[in-house]
């Protein structure tokens, strides 16, 4: 097969969750493990990261990989969904995955797909975890899909784990409340291994603290150890002034990653280098700083409050929960504007109507929807919307979206494209 024809293949043949949702899922690790026996236990034959949570996990696995490249480690990465490549999902010191292998990989492993009738996701999954082995790395940054105990990333033995954060998101596949989220999301925790914890609430702390006396892992929740004392934006970076418990000395930070929210996922990077000096890699200062500066150019990570245009400006943002939401808004109102343009579109398994309860009336909206089943229709999400008290019209595509946008907006105007990973990645 070509490469289009493989990734055809891919995308047809198996239960894809971007496209039909949680019919896509499979509750227990079973095929990942049957798949990885196949290929003689790939997941084995390196160091890892793992990284769990809401909010944020895409962010810190971004900005760990770009550390521990600056380290001078090869270094996999692991994320998903992509936006606009399959091969975002796999990448070894930010280059992708090679063509050729998606293709070999996937003839190599056909029998298994046809015997085991795996999801999209287990067979990605495999395919990292067979690549990062042929490549020979020196530690990868594996980022959950969903949760966390059941998550086809579940068969690897880290370094370290970190949970960024607990939230309300994909509560029909994790559960209707938060220690129950927390619960699946400690599911990553290891038997004698570290786990970070980005940030708790009084409803997942006893859930991680018994996980983590379970497994007699040491637990640290970064929040509590450092802070973020002041951040300041200019030219388009995100500069932070943290300070570090029970020391006088503060450090700043230049992250080009520039959403005030990367405050948060800043502390549980810090200290997970610090877990993993303790455990005998080499980061220092340099490293560090390195890596946050630079994480976009070293990884190749978009779509977070990502500047695409200038007058008016246009942003990228891939919030599409509650507590994402919340975050961007938050960001809007520290942002110099003079009115502000959403174009938004969401798919059907998330918290809609609380979302939308969410957003400022005195935007203007622009109802679209990505090219896949779960999108909700536009015509649909802009009647929700109308009844939440938000005004706009209907675009049948985001790009054509933008362009209405743009020609509405004025040159002091801000644009939004948000609501759904799959929207931000259509964007051309």
């Amino acid at each position: 097969m070509t490469y289009e024809q493989t990734i055809n293949y891919l995308f047809t043949k198996l239960p894809m969750y971007s496209r039909i949702g949680s019919a896509a899922i499979k509750e227990d690790i079973t095929n990942t493990i049957a798949l990885c026996n196949y290929l003689h236990n790939p997941q084995q034959k390196f160091k890892s990261i793992h990284i769990a949570g809401t909010n944020g996990k895409g962010s810190v696995s971004h900005m760990l990989a770009a550390i521990l490249q600056s380290a001078g480690y090869k270094t996999g990465l692991y994320t998903s969904p992509h936006l606009k490549d399959f091969r975002e999902r796999i990448k070894v010191n930010g280059e992708m995955v090679r063509k050729e292998f998606v293709t070999d990989f996937t003839g190599k492993i056909k029998p298994a797909i046809e015997e085991l009738e795996p999801s999209f996701f287990e067979i990605t999954v495999a395919m990292a975890f067979d690549y990062f082995a042929e490549q020979s790395i020196d530690i990868a940054v594996i980022e959950t899909g969903l949760g966390g105990r059941l998550d086809s990333t579940n068969i690897i033995t880290p370094e370290i784990s970190v949970i960024t954060n607990i939230g309300w998101d994909h509560m029909n596949l994790l559960g209707n409340s938060l220690e129950k989220i927390a619960f699946e999301k400690a599911g990553i925790i290891k038997q004698n291994i570290p786990v970070v914890i980005g940030e708790i609430i009084p409803q997942t702390k006893p859930v991680f603290e018994n996980a983590a006396s379970e497994k007699n892992a040491p637990l640290a929740i970064a929040s509590q150890l450092r802070e973020a004392m002041n951040w300041e934006w200019e030219k388009n970076e995100l500069i932070v002034e943290v300070a570090i418990q029970e020391k006088t000395d503060h450090k700043i930070y230049h992250l080009d990653l520039p959403g005030i929210y990367q405050t948060k996922n800043l502390l549980t990077v810090l200290e997970t280098c610090a877990q993993l000096q303790r455990k005998g890699w080499k980061i220092n200062d340099e490293h560090i700083h390195t890596g946050l500066q630079h994480a976009k150019k070293l990884t190749g990570l978009h779509g977070r409050w990502e500047i695409i245009h200038h007058s008016p400006v246009i942003v990228l943002d891939v919030a599409h929960n509650a507590d994402g939401v919340r975050q961007l808004i938050e960001q809007i109102e520290l942002t110099d504007h003079t009115h502000v343009h959403i174009v938004l579109g969401m798919v059907k398994d998330k918290e809609i109507e609380k979302i939308l309860s969410l957003l400022p009336h005195t935007a203007f909206y622009y109802f679209t929807q990505a090219h896949i089943p779960r999108a909700i229709d536009a015509h649909l999400l802009q009647a929700k919307a109308s009844e939440a008290g938000l005004q706009g019209a209907v675009y049948p595509d985001v790009n054509v979206a933008i362009a209405g946008a743009k020609n509405k907006a004025g040159k002091d105007d801000l644009i939004i494209v948000c609501g759904s990973v799959f929207l931000v990645g259509e964007v051309q």
